[in-house]
């Protein structure tokens, strides 16, 4: 997952409670008092286990589980492979797959640190989609590796949700796992993150009475998160995008470019921009930070009236959400301590939920517009500046999600 959306949060503290009987829209929390105590304590043993699902209590309940009952079910499948949907978990889990080379903001750490990560993306997906996911963390960095481990591994899984694994191998390892195999495949640090931004910025937007199609948008960041955001803005039908990387804008006229930047700067900046961060604010609707780069304030104060400003490092925004709001009509960030948290966990339990409940072979550019729009359906009469999307602890996110993602797979006739 991306430093900008890291869910490891318990909470958002967007705004008091004013539903003692929901708790949709809990109390701000004081996260100062968290300690590394507490922190390591509660992560002895690991945050996952398995848990049972028939009595295993007397030697009846072992041989229907077990030796020799277990061998019909087998046999059974055997003759016919689909019943292992019926009579295991697989078709229902999830493996969340990690190289640890790009893990929130620690960078290349390997599988083995980056596993505590890939047990808690794990909760998530039983908490709040109520699906069977276990972490699968591979020591290798090579891309044909990944792909063959899971080409054969799939049996063991029904869907893939990739996670931490940097640019630009982790466009590459997506393509082949989506074309390898016949199951949902994300990874959710592109589109989880493209499609909660998405949610936020129609949401930003409905509270000033302003249309998308016409925004002047800037992302900084041209790596997974960035990448993605661009695709689905684009998708969306704002037309103006300008992306920048470490050396500035990403054009047509730079020769220094990879060959995921050449096809995004042949989609995007429409004017023909060049140069820093500067060329691009000026003037701008909406700043989107997706990466550890900071932004300076005169940069912010240079965009367009009532702009409207993304800061999503974590735990560091590229300009503190304090600062940006002096010139900024609308701010958000990827923390819980701040107005408008900007976090994946609103998106990936529900878009795998409906993948997985629709049969999809896999997850379509609709399926994720469909759960941008859910998403955003959730917040209701709440919307306004400080929640221009639902708290992630909102219960009814992940059902809407799912919904509206099962309805579109099956539009998409890919369910």
């Amino acid at each position: 997952m991306t430093a900008a959306t890291d869910p490891t949060d318990d909470t958002t503290g967007l705004r008091p409670a004013t539903d003692d009987t929901t708790g949709l829209r809990p109390a701000r929390e004081d996260l100062t008092t968290i300690t590394d105590d507490e922190i390591f304590l509660s992560h002895v043993g690991g945050k996952l286990s398995v848990e049972l699902t028939a009595p295993l209590e007397t030697k009846r309940d072992l041989s229907i589980a077990y030796t020799p009952g277990v061998a019909k079910v087998s046999s059974a499948i055997a003759a016919d492979q689909e019943l292992v949907n019926k009579y295991t978990w697989t078709e229902r889990l999830v493996v969340v797959v990690s190289d640890g080379s790009a893990v929130l903001g620690l960078g290349d750490i390997g599988p083995r640190a980056s596993l505590p990560v890939m047990e808690g993306k794990a909760a998530l997906f039983k908490k709040f989609a109520g699906l069977n996911s276990i972490p699968l963390v591979l020591d290798t960095n090579d891309v044909d590796e990944i792909v063959e481990t899971l080409i054969r591994l799939r049996p063991s899984f029904g869907a893939v949700n990739l996670e931490d694994i940097s640019a630009p191998r982790c466009f590459e390892i997506e393509k082949r796992v989506v074309e390898a195999l016949d199951c949902p495949v994300m990874h959710d640090d592109q589109h989880g993150t493209a499609i909660v931004v998405l949610a936020a910025l129609k949401g930003a937007v409905a509270v000033q009475k302003r249309e998308l199609a016409g925004l002047r948008v800037v992302i900084s960041g041209a790596g997974a998160a960035g990448v993605a955001c661009a695709n689905i803005l684009l998708a969306a039908g704002i037309s103006d995008v300008v992306v920048l990387d470490s050396k500035g804008i990403v054009g047509a006229d730079r020769a220094d470019l990879n060959p995921v930047k050449v096809d995004l700067a042949s989609r995007t900046n429409p004017r023909g921009l060049s140069g820093a961060a500067a060329d691009a604010l000026t003037d701008a609707d909406v700043f989107l930070g997706v990466s550890a780069g900071k932004i300076g304030h005169e940069l912010i104060a240079s965009m367009a009236d009532d702009s409207i400003v993304f800061a999503l490092s974590n735990p560091n925004p590229e300009i503190h959400p304090e600062d940006a709001k002096k010139y900024a009509g609308i701010v958000a960030t990827g923390r819980s301590d701040f107005a408008n948290q900007i976090n994946n966990v609103l998106a990936f339990p529900g878009v795998f939920r409906g993948a997985l409940d629709a049969g999809a072979r896999r997850i379509t550019e609709n399926m994720k517009l469909a759960a941008a729009d859910a998403i955003l359906s959730v917040v209701g009469d709440d919307l306004s500046v400080d929640m221009i999307v639902p708290s992630p602890l909102d219960p009814r996110v992940a059902p809407a999600v799912a919904a509206a993602v099962a309805a579109a797979a099956k539009a998409d006739g890919v369910a």
